[in-house]
């Protein structure tokens, strides 16, 4: 092919997503992701509450916590299932567990029964997460994969928009129970259709035992980080997340050396290009969760409204969005330099946060605030950049074998960069002023050290990027040949 022929993949549309041949497992499959996503950020708006209702503020950290962890292992189960279960019956499992889930939270008489219903909830919204991507290759044309990686994304973006505006929507009294019922019959109806509008998908997994060391140290750095997260002192933050870093090194380490592997073949090696896409994957998203900070500063910093603080953070969200549709529609070299373009964007977008956000602006001065608005959006727009064509090159460069482990781990990746990256977060802030001194002057040390530490780990997803291009090309070639 010459370099001015045009590939499928170039002339392909986003919208052939919603012809009719494949417009039924795209709603099916972007509707679990969506049930996942709006989820997320609808509790954490309604979580106060649910305290003020029914008490139990000392477990409200769990909350969250349960979910994260539930849903990481629900993403697990897809790969882990038993030989000869077909990912049909995973969705319709996973769809029957949120629902179940949902129904347990919305009838809950107190917190300890909220957390069980959150725990059943969360298994099965990360189950619905992963099987986005691992239907990928039996619904759509390879062609086409990009596109769908795009949307996924793009359901993302919206949701952190959609989740708090709906939160907010039951936050009144015992309204927040409503939330959790309206949720039920959703899911009912996506078990009902999953049999019916998803394809078969063969169970051509590689045969192997369950992979249990290695579940087990995962959720417990899951646990911990999420843990870190929570608490307020600074110390224990900090002896969390070490903790934490400490269960997911012997994960990697047994991961390496066992013969039953959680992960697809050479995703703990870093000389393996899989192994730097799901590093870029972590980081991106660890950078990105910086964004929790962000409507404290302009509130405290910048003089603005919550309200009004809300919608500037949900410039992040749009730039997500508009950045995959955008970044959809490339493919070849310039889908390979969107990834660098992406990385180098939200380095530098973050980055900026520390001089522009940094400010005492009490006056709500828009020269002052321009500067980090734009960059609180570059930073979404350059996520959204890489975002669909990394998934697209994880399921070209693994094995047929081994495409649901990919698959799987992909929302596993995603939900542990944001634990740790809020879980880091929370250790800046609080070391660099955030609490003491507090007010304006500690405020402006806290905005300046966090997005200056977290731009950090964006120079990482930069190289690594850099060096996926070449060898991520040779081993797409190799996995086409074959």
């Amino acid at each position: 092919m010459t370099s001015t022929e045009a590939s499928p993949a170039d002339t392909a549309s986003v919208f052939q997503l919603f012809a009719r041949p494949v417009l039924p497992a795209t709603l099916m499959l972007g509707g679990g992701v969506t049930l996942y996503a709006v989820e997320t950020y609808i509790m954490a708006t309604i979580a106060p509450s649910i305290v003020r209702d029914i008490g139990g503020l000392p477990l409200l950290f769990w909350v969250t916590t349960l979910y994260v962890a539930a849903a990481v292992l629900g993403s697990i189960f897809v790969a882990m299932r038993p030989r000869g279960t077909g990912l049909r019956t995973v969705y319709v499992a996973g769809a029957v567990m949120f629902a179940a889930g949902s129904l347990i939270c919305g009838l809950a008489p107190s917190m300890p029964v909220v957390l069980v219903g959150r725990a059943v909830q969360g298994f099965g919204a990360g189950a619905l997460a992963a099987l986005s991507y691992a239907f990928i290759r039996f619904v759509y044309p390879e062609p086409l994969w990009r596109k769908a990686s795009t949307l996924y994304a793009a359901i993302w973006g919206v949701s952190t928009l959609l989740g708090p505006s709906l939160g907010g929507l039951f936050s009144d009294g015992s309204d927040w129970r409503h939330a959790f019922m309206l949720i039920v019959p959703v899911g009912v109806i996506m078990a009902l259709l999953g049999p019916l509008l998803l394809p078969a998908a063969t169970d051509d997994r590689a045969a192997g035992k369950t992979p249990v060391p290695q579940i087990a140290l995962l959720i417990a750095a899951v646990i911990l980080v999420s843990l870190a997260g929570t608490v307020e002192a600074t110390r224990t933050k900090a002896l969390l997340i070490g903790a934490s870093i400490i269960a997911a090194g012997l994960m990697l380490a047994i991961e390496k050396r066992s013969e039953n592997r959680l992960l697809p073949t050479g995703a703990v090696t870093l000389g393996n290009p899989l192994a730097r896409v799901y590093l870029i994957i972590f980081t991106l998203m660890l950078v990105l969760t910086s964004d929790i900070y962000i409507p404290y500063f302009l509130q405290t910093l910048h003089g603005i409204t919550p309200l009004e603080s809300g919608y500037l953070t949900a410039l992040v969200a749009l730039g997500w969005t508009l950045a995959a549709f955008f970044s959809g529609t490339l493919s070849g070299r310039r889908a390979r330099r969107a990834i660098v373009a992406g990385c180098v964007l939200e380095t530098i977008a973050a980055a900026s946060l520390a001089v522009f956000l940094a400010r005492d602006n009490q006056g709500g001065s828009l020269a002052i605030l321009s500067p980090a608005v734009a960059g609180m959006f570059l930073m979404g727009f350059g996520v959204g950049m890489a975002w669909a064509h990394l998934i697209t090159k994880i399921l070209r460069i693994v094995e047929k074998a081994e495409q649901d482990k990919a698959s799987a781990a992909i929302t596993t990746v995603q939900s542990l960069g944001s634990a740790f990256g809020a879980a880091l977060a929370g250790v800046i802030v609080n070391s660099t002023g955030l609490v003491t001194p507090g007010g304006i002057e500690g405020g402006v040390s806290a905005a300046h050290w966090l997005f200056a530490l977290m731009a950090l780990p964006g120079i990482l997803t930069v190289v690594a990027s850099l060096s996926i291009r070449a060898s991520g090309d040779q081993a797409e070639a190799r996995q086409a040949a074959a």
